[in-house]
């Protein structure tokens, strides 16, 4: 009986144990899971200057990872993250965490917010920031500097602003960033490559990293331009191996420059349009035409170079109108450099005059109208027009001559009395009819003698009826119907293996009398298609146009011959002749 007695109680107390362990187990863990669950944040710092990183830490107990650090790009740059794992011992106990350090470079100044971020499905708490400006860099006495440079301090709106960044710095580094913020308002591009050289500065010799923009300001008012900061590492001491393996050692480096003031004018009320705001302008030609022929085509060259723009505000060089020749502009090519911290473009362009004539040719000059931002004052750049002597060409260009200029004299040709009037420079009325009496009596005899013939002409005896059509016939044989020189088979072998140069001069033969050139067989025409597959045939010859799509267009146009417009006179007379073969 005692053994049974003696195994009651040990089962008594084993559950009270275990519920015992239990509840401590619940005790501890509810005890630990808000310092575990707990994420903190901090600034190391509560007021900087520009140009002087401060260091976001997030602490928890838990793997961090990479959170998004989106949110930051508003107001600041991230230069560097990195993280570490900590362990400490507090009252006995071991603790653990991870720190993630973030080093932001703040963009403006003034009171900023560092946002709230997720981690882990917590968010950090926002934290505060007070920016302060920077002191300028003093150039010979600091191993960086920034300078800012603008070429119009008092711009117009829409006018092109060169601004050149220029860094100097005495020491080696080994990363860096350059940067600029476009005020609102604007639009600012970089343009070109960065330029290096070196210079010697208060005694202390820097080298120079120079980068150009391009500001173009969108409304007149003040307008603030950013200091351009520069943030990087400059290499240390360490030695020459040591800076090779770059287990040298490494410090941050940063330089700011000066917020600098524009004063952006309106346009002005009598400015010319389209409205083109430059510093300068100036147009020459780069080549004149030379020995010039007529029909066929003869290149020169305009080139414009403007001091304060870009290609983009620019308009396209004109093409000039020629009378009696056919003008042909290529693309322009453009070319971008800069003087100074002014940008400069200069327009090169190609054109191809074609005289319809042999003689004397005036070509315009071109021109341009333009704003001086200088002088504040409306310009118009011109070239001056040229005198050109065309000789005669060949083929159907032989004879062709270009109209010549009418004389002043006969422009100012005063016109004959209409109501019998005598001039005003008759002597006397004696002197006047001296002078008529010889005029008066050929007159009358010119009038017997017509009075005879139509006397002689009524009593001639009449012809046969059987004559008419003898007269007819010898009415044709005197006046013969004009014939073309080429014909449709001419046409199709020029376009399959002739030049562009044989298909128009078959062109020009097709045409019935054959036409002076290829604007009259282009006039002759009535069928549209036609006339476009002409004028990419001119192309073709004298333009850019492409040979092989006129000869595509020549082939479908004239696939059944030319359709010529039907000129009314030739019919007219057709219906008062009397009919070859009369009805009986």
């Amino acid at each position: 009986m005692q053994p049974a007695a003696s195994t009651s109680p040990q089962r008594t107390r084993a559950p009270s144990r275990f519920v015992a362990t239990a509840w401590l187990a619940l005790v501890l863990l509810a005890w630990t899971l808000p310092a575990l669950a707990q994420t903190r944040a901090w600034l190391d710092r509560s007021r900087t200057a520009m140009g002087q990183p401060v260091v976001l830490s997030i602490e928890s107990d838990q793997d961090i990872g990479q959170p998004d650090l989106s949110p930051l790009q508003r107001d600041f740059s991230v230069v560097d993250t990195s993280s570490g794992r900590q362990m400490q011992m507090v009252n006995g106990r071991i603790s653990r965490s991870v720190v993630l350090a973030i080093t932001l470079q703040p963009r403006r100044t003034g009171e900023l917010t560092v946002p709230a971020l997720e981690v882990n499905g917590q968010r950090t708490p926002a934290l505060g920031l007070r920016v302060t400006d920077a002191p300028v860099a003093q150039p010979g006495s600091s191993n960086a500097y920034v300078e800012t440079q603008v070429d119009d301090p008092t711009p117009y709106v829409q006018q092109t602003v060169g601004v050149t960044l220029r860094l100097f710095y005495a020491v080696p580094l080994v990363s860096g960033q350059l940067d600029l913020d476009a005020p609102q308002g604007t639009s600012l591009q970089r343009v070109g490559e960065d330029v290096q050289s070196t210079r010697e500065v208060n005694g202390r010799r820097y080298n120079v990293v120079e980068r150009h923009f391009l500001l173009v300001p969108d409304r007149s008012g003040d307008l603030q331009l950013p200091a351009a900061r520069f943030i990087g590492r400059a290499a240390g001491g360490g030695g020459f191996f040591d800076s090779m393996l770059g287990m040298g050692q490494r410090s941050e480096l940063s330089a700011f420059g000066q917020a600098l003031t524009l004063h952006v004018q309106p346009q002005p009320a009598n400015a010319p349009q389209p409205w083109l705001p430059l510093a300068d302008l100036r147009l020459r030609y780069a080549s004149a035409p030379r020995e010039l022929k007529a029909g066929q085509a003869s290149s020169f060259v305009v080139e414009a170079v403007a001091r304060g723009a870009t290609r983009a505000q620019l308009p396209d060089l004109p093409t000039p109108n020629v009378d009696g020749a056919q003008v042909f502009a290529e693309p322009a090519q453009y070319e971008d450099s800069f003087d100074g911290a002014t940008p400069v473009v200069k327009i090169t362009r190609r054109y191809s005059i074609v005289p319809n004539g042999a003689g004397r040719l005036t070509l315009p000059g071109i021109k341009l109208d333009w704003w001086d931002v200088k002088a504040d004052a409306a310009r118009t750049a011109a070239l001056p027009d040229m005198q050109l002597e065309v000789a005669a060409g060949s083929g159907s260009f032989a004879n062709a001559t270009l109209p010549a200029p009418a004389p002043a004299a006969e422009v100012a040709a005063p016109q004959a009395p209409s109501d019998g009037a005598l001039p005003a420079t008759a002597v006397g009325a004696g002197s006047v009819a001296g002078r008529l009496w010889p005029w008066i009596a050929l007159t009358a005899a010119f009038g017997l003698l017509w009075l005879g013939t139509l006397v002689w002409f009524l009593r001639r005896p009449r012809r046969a009826p059987a004559s008419a059509p003898a007269r007819a016939a010898g009415a044709v044989t005197a006046a013969p119907a004009p014939r073309a020189r080429h014909g449709l088979p001419d046409l199709r072998r020029a376009l399959d293996t002739g030049t562009l140069d044989e298909v128009g001069e078959i062109l020009i033969g097709m045409a019935a009398p054959p036409a002076r050139d290829l604007d009259a067989v282009s006039a002759q025409l009535a069928d549209p298609a036609q006339r476009q597959a002409i004028d990419a045939l001119r192309r073709a010859r004298w333009a850019d146009g492409d040979g092989a799509q006129a000869r595509a267009l020549l082939r479908q146009a004239f696939a059944s011959g030319p359709t010529w417009r039907v000129p009314a006179g030739p019919s007219a007379q057709g219906e008062a002749l009397a009919p070859l073969y009369p009805r009986r």
